[in-house]
């Protein structure tokens, strides 16, 4: 009756109660249609078949009843084929939903099928009742059928392509059998490539999951933006009690405005995180609670098999017992285990889904949010902190998401394990409950200590930033010899950060070992006073090992606790610090307005402008109008405005007032040139097609056709990360190539004729700019230095100190007799352009060979990755992509071990193995224990057993206290351990990166570097050692069961030795796959960072270029690619744990049955000890496996860090006992002998047979076309590029053979590109605090900025923003100067050093450096030609050799190249 009642029934209950929520699931979700398949086909036509054959009624006697039923499984019939078809319709491929109705549906009919099997064979034959059996044998093999149909997927819907490389099996079939296994077999056999990945579903992709987000997102932030102090509700939630006195303070007006505003500010950024949370949430919630849903499926079944086992232990009881019943408690356990481990699959399939989609919410949200940020907020934001979200910060919500659910449901499992133990061991279970409850506060206490240690996060965010700012700004550390100073920061950082952290392993081992003793301690409290309280109860195998199997289960949740609400912590932090960036403040879209406008192509009406909303204004009453295709030049001194009126144009900065209004399409250039990681045609054409014609007019306007000649791929080649191989002219043409490319109606340009030579700007301005050029018809606003270009503007506007003092066209100004009129008769005669005497570009430019283009050849290319997406996906030959080995060396193993040391190891491995044997003693002794005899009702010596017990357990959590306590002991020096080798392999990657000369940096994107010090080091500190941790214990625990087993069943061997054997082997496959999986994300992942890196920087650009669509594709694609090769490595993962749990789920089985085949010679204790333990082994055997792999797949971040030590490395600093004097150079002089450079090997020389004598204190110009050698000269006397032939000598010392540094800081560069770094301007100054406060003031008012310096609110202390971003570029030019007055060497190089600042500066810092420098030796890279006039002497460089030298008056009267250039310039 049961079995034709019940087990029949149950399937069909499932089908009917939740058919209608899966009907609605397929109802709201429509995929498209499916056309009938065969597949289909199939499923339906043997449904009804099946229904016929369950239909035969079994038993006449029970006719009525089984009518009943038959109409039943009618209507369920009816429903499966319903259902068939609802999928079909809506495009659903393959049902979870029906694959577990026949799951069900089988295991249903195991039992009646094993009936009917023994009722043929030993009892009444299959002639009885033929028709019967045949009937329930053919609906049995249909129920099969329907299972095997369920495992395979059917055709896409019409109109729809395969984005997962699916084949034919369903996603659960996939994910546990085939898919991952042909993807770990080709792993192991050859190297994984990008091309063997699956492609992304739809609902996975950035577009699909950002676009769902994002509006959402929007309008939670407006919210955010409206929500005042004075609500109370809000209140509540936030702040403490005095915080909400003070908010209802300002609510009544008590308080002043300013409070109200600080209290605002609070408020909205600890909301921020929630809101963050709740659009998450809302959009990814509902398929996260499928998850949820398995694992309460999971627990289930997990609660079950101690009930179970509570039965196996009865019948090994019971004499009489027939065997079937033990075979079938044995099957059963099985069974139960094998759906336990099918339902922990899909939750963690489901979390790790929902963990990757969140991971691309947050990288597209932040991405797109840098697009937007205003720049009062990007200064508080660098981006070092911004790749820290994308990377740390995500990684934080990934594991958030995995670990969110034992949070409430741990408390739950906790609950239930009590309310079984207190059936088992009455009022006895409260003794347990006091010892949880004991654990719990300790555990709680720690967690909060651990969550105010999260200051950790804010080190690690300083030392990126600060590390972002090294790797920019690499060059000028080498030329100042400053590396030190940087390093010793960085390390400052990392000792508060490593600090931190050893207190936070330090919380976290106590938490551990409290919970991994709980196990011991809760059992022995329930035992101690059960035993206690009545001497008639007495432990047998059912009370014990029942109880024992509830309490490993309770270990489970106990264990995962801590985790999780340290997880939880830490996703809180990481959500208030991603709300907080992404509800910071945007560009306002009315800061421009884009009307038609009458006749005027700019109109600026009564305006004032600010960088930030509580700053002093930049600008005040400006009033302009730019008629349409005109041309105005806007000129001032340095930090007058000009370029923030430039960025009041684009919306760049706050508006406080007034309007502005541009007609039409904007290009801009900037002051510095953005250029992107890109060829040169991506960098000029920008996103459009490439209209061939028109691209040549382009180049051939910008001067840019004589360079593409020598680069070795022509317009294809590579331009490296910020343009690193191009000369600064170069990279100024190109970002200007980029804007006249475009087509625009408005031209901002901003002073792009500064970086290039007189002769070349002379030509762009004719052949582009000027009344003749190519966007003569075309709105321009320029601003300029030059004063040879403001006669041919239509209008000119004069900035002082952020006003317009005078406009007007240049005949206007001068006949006003004004302060321009004073200012152009002062320096026009410096500067004057004769136009009769131009040279056709096509003579002057034939000579210009660039020394430095070029030099990222296709070796270089390959080397760094800086190629496109397309090849980053199918090319893994770089750097970052290392040699795809089947497993990691064993000397990254070796390489992480030596740095902790043996001192170490060797304790950590005797304290596990000692913890392990006290438990598989006191374990053994439980089993003796509960097979003593029961005399009288009672056992003997009761409290001697307990008292072993306890002795036994407490050795295990308490080794002696002179070593410590085990389990914290392991913990601990695992956790120290791996901060000492995290510790010294930073240090490592530090010394190393810095002791990398610049060709390294040219080639490696600094994204690349910034991934190692980021995301490796992070894995490193934290992944490796809880890997360790969790490796080892597991490793222990697993050959403690495998003993006891043996023990109880020796012939458990025979099966356990094969399984090892299929488990090696698996877990072999699998670690090969992982790793080459890792290293494919790996290697996607630094592209993310770069383009993260270059989208910041280059933000105005894009924006006024209205690229932002372009490029947040192509941030989607970046990230897309990356989660192709994730999503592969967590299915492998889940594919590896399914397999491994069925392996450990036969162990079980094994000892089961063999415990049911030794039941007249085994006793029950030994029986409950093996079952109970082997139990454990599938949990086991799936926590070695992650955990081995998270070792494994981390390992790899010690081998990436530790790749750098094999690359080239440049000189030492300083040589050890050098005999150089402390005042070298005395005299300044520099002699060059038949001296050849290269900037590398197979390179055409940058420098030939230089041979060059220079006098002390005289003054040297260098000058010639772009390309010549020039800047190579100043590279080889610093030795950023050591000499290929020949020698250098400075005061008669070869500067080959002392060390970088004591040659760096004994001679100075005032570079072409100023570089500040963020921090105090002191600390600019002046990073080694060699000088005193007055001599820092002395050098600042000799380079003109001691007024500016002294009307900052903090002086000298003023914090200087990334990259110096809020001083101009002109001050940042004169900061290097007051950097080079304050050395004071004898020898100085200015290389272009005033490019940047207006004529009346650049006068005030040649009449400084004449006078200051007077008995100095000082060369002048310049194009300027009118600085050098009165200098000594001039070297003209031509394609790496001297083509002149003589002093100017000499150089023009021989009329040779010298002459010409002096013509062009006006000067002669």
């Amino acid at each position: 009756c049961f079995q034709n009642t019940v087990l029949v029934w149950f399937p069909c209950v499932y089908l009917w109660l939740l058919a209608p929520f899966y009907a609605l699931k397929l109802y709201c979700h429509d995929c498209g249609c499916i056309r009938i398949s065969t597949l289909c086909t199939a499923k339906t036509v043997s449904q009804p078949i099946e229904s016929q054959y369950g239909q035969r009624s079994p038993n006449p006697i029970l006719t009525n009843i089984f009518y009943f039923l038959s109409e039943r499984l009618l209507g369920m019939t009816v429903l499966a084929i319903c259902i068939i078809q609802l999928e079909r319709i809506r495009g659903c491929r393959s049902s979870v939903f029906l694959f577990l109705f026949w799951v069900l549906a089988v295991v249903c009919s195991l039992v009646p099928l094993r009936a009917k099997i023994q009722l043929v064979m030993y009892e009444q034959g299959i002639t009885t009742d033929i028709v019967r059996y045949t009937a329930f044998f053919s609906y049995f093999s249909l129920q099969l059928a329907q299972l095997f149909l369920c495992c395979f997927a059917d055709q896409p819907p019409e109109g729809k392509t395969v984005l997962v490389k699916e084949g034919v099996l369903n996603l659960h079939t996939q994910c546990i059998i085939a898919v991952p296994l042909r993807l770990v077999v080709k792993g192991y056999r050859t190297p994984l490539e990008a091309g063997d990945l699956w492609n992304l579903r739809e609902e996975d992709t950035s577009d699909k999951i950002i676009s769902d987000l994002e509006e959402e997102w929007t309008t939670e932030c407006a919210k955010l933006q409206h929500v005042g102090p004075s609500n109370p509700d809000v209140l509540s939630v936030c702040f403490s009690r005095q915080e909400k006195t003070m908010a209802a303070g300002v609510a009544l007006g008590t308080r002043l405005p300013d409070q109200a505003q600080i209290l605002r500010k609070l408020q909205k950024e600890q909301s921020s995180g929630f809101c963050l949370l709740r659009t998450l949430a809302r959009n990814l919630g509902p398929y996260f609670l499928t998850g949820t849903m398995c694992i309460i499926f999971h627990d289930f079944f997990m609660f079950a098999i101690p009930q179970v086992l509570s039965l196996l232990l009865g019948f090994m009881n019971e004499e009489d017992a027939p065997l079937w019943k033990g075979y079938f408690y044995a099957t059963l356990m099985f069974l139960l285990s094998c759906l336990q481990s099918l339902f922990n699959h899909q939750y963690m399939y489901t979390c790790f889904t929902v963990g990757m989609r969140v991971k691309t919410a947050v990288m597209g949200l932040v991405y797109r949010k840098s697009l937007v940020i205003n720049s009062a907020s990007r200064r508080t934001c660098t981006v070092g902190e911004i790749v820290n979200l994308v990377s740390a910060d995500t990684q934080k919500l990934m594991d958030f998401v995995v670990y969110f659910n034992a949070v409430w449901l741990a408390p739950i499992e906790i609950a239930l394990c009590l309310f079984f133990l207190w059936q088992h061991l009455g009022p006895s279970a409260l003794a347990g409950i006091a010892t949880v409850i004991l654990i719990f506060p300790l555990n709680g206490f720690i967690a909060k200590k651990r969550s105010k240690l999260q200051v950790q996060m804010k080190f690690m965010d300083g030392r990126i930033k600060l590390m972002n700012e090294i790797l920019n700004g690499i060059k000028i550390l080498k030329f100042y010899a400053w590396e030190k100073a940087f390093l010793e920061q960085v390390l400052g950082y990392r000792e508060k950060e490593l600090k931190a952290l050893k207190k936070s392993q330090i919380l976290y081992s106590i938490s551990i070992a409290s919970f991994n003793s709980s196990t011991f301690l809760i059992a022995f409290a329930m035992f101690g006073v059960y035993v206690l309280i009545d001497d008639k109860n007495v432990l047998d195998a059912q009370k014990v090992f029942v109880s024992m199997a509830l309490i490993n289960i309770l270990k489970t949740p106990l264990s995962q606790l801590p985790f999780a609400m340290s997880t939880t912590m830490q996703a809180i932090v990481s959500l208030k610090r991603l709300g907080k960036y992404l509800c910071s403040e945007e560009l306002k879209d009315d800061n421009v307005a884009k009307a038609p406008l009458n006749g005027e192509g700019v109109l600026i009406d009564n305006g004032m402008f600010s960088w930030t909303k509580e700053g002093p204004p930049c600008l005040k009453r400006i009033n302009v109008r730019v008629p349409q295709g005109s041309l105005v030049a806007v000129v001032g001194h340095v930090g007058s405005g000009k370029s923030s009126l430039l960025s009041a144009m684009l919306g760049e900065t706050e508006k406080r007032s007034g309007s502005v209004s541009i007609k039409g399409s904007v290009a801009y250039v900037p002051q510095q040139a953005w250029i992107q990681n890109a060829t040169v045609q991506d960098n000029v054409t920008f996103g459009r097609e490439k209209q061939k014609t028109w691209y040549q007019r382009v180049l051939d306007a910008c001067a840019l056709l004589p360079d593409l000649e020598i680069l070795p791929a022509g317009d294809s080649t590579e331009i490296g990360e910020k343009g690193l191989n191009l000369s600064g002219g170069q990279k100024q043409r190109v970002s200007l190539a980029r804007a006249v490319y475009r087509k625009a109606d408005v031209y901002l340009l901003d002073d792009p004729l500064s970086a290039v030579d007189a002769h070349v700007g002379q030509h762009i301005f004719d052949k582009v700019i000027g009344p003749k050029g190519v966007l003569r018809n075309k709105t321009r606003v320029l601003v300029t230095h030059g004063m040879s270009f403001l006669p041919q503007a239509d209008l000119i506007l004069v900035l002082v100190d952020g006003e317009i003092t005078e406009s007007g066209s240049y005949q206007e100004l001068l006949s006003r007799h004004g302060a321009f009129a004073d200012f152009i008769h002062t320096f026009a005669s410096n500067d004057r352009k004769e136009s009769v005497t131009e040279t056709p570009m096509s003579e002057i430019d034939e000579e210009q060979v660039p020394e430095d283009l070029g030099k990222l050849m296709e070796v270089d290319k390959a080397r760094t990755g800086r190629v496109s997406l397309e090849e980053i996906i199918f090319d893994c030959t770089s750097t970052d992509c290392l040699s795809f080995l089947p497993q990691v060396r064993l000397e990254m193993y070796m390489e992480y071990f030596k740095t902790i040391g043996m001192a170490f190891i060797i304790p950590i491995v005797f304290l596990y193995a000692f913890q392990q044997g006290a438990s598989l003693t006191y374990n053994y002794w439980l089993s003796l224990w509960a097979d003593e005899p029961i005399v009288n009702g009672t056992q003997v010596d009761t409290d001697m057993k307990l008292a072993v017990y306890g002795a036994l357990g407490f050795a295990q959590g308490h080794l002696f206290y002179i070593s410590g306590i085990a389990i914290f002991g392991t913990t601990v020096a695992i956790s120290v351990g791996g901060i000492i080798a995290s510790r010294h392999l930073h240090m490592d990657l530090l010394k190393n990166v810095l002791h990398s000369p610049m060709s390294f940096f040219e080639t490696t994107p600094s994204g690349n570097l910034l991934n190692r010090f980021a995301k490796e080091i992070d894995a490193i500190d934290c992944m490796i050692p809880d890997g360790l941790k969790m490796m080892l214990g597991y490793l222990f625990k697993l050959m403690e069961v495998c003993i006891i087993v043996m023990l109880a069943t020796p012939f458990a061997a025979v099966v356990i030795l094969p399984l090892a054997i299929l488990y090696a082997f698996v877990q072999s496959f699998y670690v090969a796959t992982s790793c080459q999986l890792r290293r494919l994300e790996s290697v996607s992942r630094s592209p993310i960072y770069t383009h993260f890196n270059e989208t910041v920087q280059g933000a105005s650009v894009i924006r006024a270029f209205g690229e932002q669509h372009r490029f947040i594709v192509q941030a989607n694609k970046r990230v897309d690619f990356n989660q192709t090769s994730y999503f592969p490595r967590f299915v492998a993962t889940r594919w590896l744990a399914v397999n491994l749990e069925f392996v450990g789920n036969g162990v079980v089985l094994a000892a089961a049955i063999l415990s049911v085949m030794g039941k007249d010679t085994l006793s029950p204790g030994i029986v409950g000890l093996a079952v109970s333990h082997s139990l454990q082994v599938t949990g086991i055997l799936s926590w070695i496996v992650r955990s081995w792999t998270d070792v494994e797949n981390n390992i790899v971040s010690v081998e990436r860090v530790k790749e750098y030590a094999d690359t080239a490395k440049e000189a030492v600093w300083t040589v050890e006992g050098s005999s150089l004097p402390l005042a070298w150079p005395q005299t300044g002089t520099i002699e060059f002998q038949d001296y050849g450079l290269q900037y590398r090997k197979g390179l055409d020389w940058a420098l030939k047979g230089i041979t060059l004598k220079i006098q002390e204190r005289e003054k040297v110009g260098i000058v010639g076309r772009t390309g010549a050698g020039k800047s190579s000269l100043a590279l080889g006397i610093f030795r950023i590029l050591e000499a290929a032939k020949g020698a250098i000598y400075i005061d008669g010392v070869n500067i080959a053979e002392i060390g970088l540094h004591d040659l760096r800081s004994r001679i100075t560069i005032i570079p072409q590109d100023p570089v500040l770094f963020s921090g105090s301007l002191r600390m600019n100054l002046d990073p080694f605090d060699t000088y005193t406060d007055e001599e820092i003031w002395n050098s600042l008012e000799l380079a003109h900025l001691k007024n500016f310096v002294s009307n900052l609110p903090d002086k000298l202390n003023y914090e200087c923003s990334e990259g110096g971003e809020n001083l101009s570029l002109g001050q940042r030019q004169l900061v290097c100067l007051a950097r080079a007055l304050l050395r004071k060497t004898k020898i100085l190089v200015l290389d272009e050093a005033t490019a940047a600042v207006d004529l009346e500066t650049d006068t005030l810092i040649q009449s400084t450096i004449r006078q200051q420098f007077e008995d100095c030796t000082v060369l002048t890279i310049a194009h300027r030609l009118n600085t050098i006039m009165d200098y000594t002497r001039v070297i003209v460089m031509d394609k790496g050799h001297i083509s002149e030298m003589d002093s100017p008056t000499n150089l023009i009267s021989n009329r040779g190249q010298f002459y010409h250039m002096c013509r062009e310039a006006g000067l002669v």
